[in-house]
């Protein structure tokens, strides 16, 4: 199993010393969230819990995915980016294509482009980007997108979006993986088109049923190749239960170690101190157990 520190919520100024700190410990990646703003006032409830509210307040911050992917990437040598999940739909594709190819340069190919089809209709509304076709578009988009992400010529007509023969550089001189979040058998059969899912918090039984279910989806459409599957465990703390996971077909675990050891207000110190003992308590013990 590959372990991803999460940087939901925290402070910008936090990221350089936990990005370095994740790089030497032997973490996998960091898991970038996207919002755009943060409004004071929705219609739109949040999804992911039971009463509808957010999980954060409004101090929050939502730093730019693509932005610290290039920024961070430049203070480590090892470390991956993945967001958890980026919106394309709230986008115009040429622009997320020029910003992803471009960290997937500047990173030397360390970035995978987690996409979601978003939830909050406001936000798609100030945008100006249609929220009821967001999940066509989004299919649409990404097929444009890996069409720009090639060197030379390309040309792409759909039924939202249309490029005369052009060229975009630079472009990614390895394949960007993609992965999609989502709950719904739209959106593991959207997955299974491409190269892992981003799940949300679950206890590891609801886990290891996600992954069931999305290896049965990808046998049933024939699809091949390696699958990440990417989740926070809530009921995980002890090499076992990872391992756990990892056999039910978890293959990332995105994660705050800190919150083990110093909780939730932890100082950045204590949170670097934290991604070391859970490296030594869990990553390492996991690792000598696979004889890796």
């Amino acid at each position: 199993m590959r372990f991803s520190i999460s940087t939901a919520f925290l402070p910008t100024d936090q990221l350089v010393p936990i990005a370095r700190a994740a790089d030497e410990l032997g973490y996998d990646s960091l898991a970038m969230p996207d919002h755009v703003v943060d409004l004071e006032t929705l219609r739109t409830p949040y999804p992911y819990t039971p009463d509808g509210a957010r999980r954060w307040g409004p101090e929050a911050e939502w730093p730019d995915p693509w932005v610290m992917a290039g920024a961070l990437s430049t203070v480590t040598t090892r470390l991956r980016f993945v967001t958890s999940v980026y919106v394309p739909a709230l986008r115009n594709p040429f622009q997320v294509a020029k910003s992803v190819g471009t960290a997937a340069v500047i990173s030397g190919n360390r970035v995978a482009l987690g996409v979601g089809i978003g939830w909050c209709e406001e936000e798609f509304e100030l945008l100006e980007q249609g929220f009821r076709t967001r999940g066509r578009r989004t299919d649409e988009g990404l097929a444009l997108i890996k069409e720009l992400w090639q060197p030379g010529w390309r040309e792409f007509h759909g039924e939202f979006y249309d490029a005369p023969r052009l060229v975009m550089e630079p472009t990614p001189t390895a394949p960007v993986p993609i992965y999609v979040g989502g709950l719904s058998e739209i959106a593991f059969a959207r997955a299974a088109r491409h190269d892992g899912w981003v799940g949300d918090m679950y206890r590891t039984d609801e886990a290891i049923g996600w992954a069931t279910r999305l290896a049965e989806v990808r046998a049933e459409t024939g699809a091949e190749g390696d699958f990440s599957v990417f989740v926070a465990l809530t009921d995980a703390f002890l090499p076992e239960h990872f391992a756990r996971a990892e056999e039910g077909g978890v293959t990332d675990c995105m994660t705050m170690p800190w919150m083990y050891y110093s909780g939730r207000d932890a100082t950045v110190e204590q949170k670097v101190e934290g991604m070391a003992r859970f490296a030594d308590d869990v990553i390492e013990p996991l690792a000598s157990a696979r004889g890796s």
